[in-house]
């Protein structure tokens, strides 16, 4: 079992842990120095025991609200799964026929010829007023 030291607080401590779990002690040693270099920036100079103790404890609430959270997005996830089942299990539903409507050639020869009369009326007025 390899001996590692950590540093927590401004502390060294030597810890044995697995071989190949050095990479593993140390990053969660890093967590513990944090919440503790937080309390001795706040309060001072402490006994290791409280250090550790106090340190430990905001770890634990942070891992607690975490914990919360996903369980609560596992039951978001659960919900919308269980939603997307349901909607996935309905029959398909039969095509919705769309009519267009079709224009009668009468109505656009009558247009047609309407547009043909109105620029015959603008063409005699310009040559009355030009």
């Amino acid at each position: 079992m390899p001996d590692v030291t950590i540093t927590i607080g401004g502390r060294n401590f030597e810890v044995a842990c697995q071989e190949g779990e050095e990479h593993f002690l140390q990053t969660a040693a890093k967590l513990l120095d944090t919440e503790a270099s937080v309390l001795t920036d706040q309060i001072g100079r402490m006994p290791e025991t409280r250090m550790l103790l106090m340190a430990g404890l905001m770890l634990a609430d942070k891992t607690a609200g975490l914990e919360e959270k996903q369980r609560s997005l596992l039951d978001k996830t659960a919900s919308q799964e269980q939603r997307i089942q349901e909607l996935e299990s309905r029959p398909t539903p039969a095509p919705e026929k769309v009519e267009v409507a079709v224009i009668p050639p009468i109505v656009t020869d009558t247009l047609a010829e309407i547009a043909a009369r109105a620029e015959a009326i603008a063409a005699r007025a310009e040559e009355k007023v030009g």
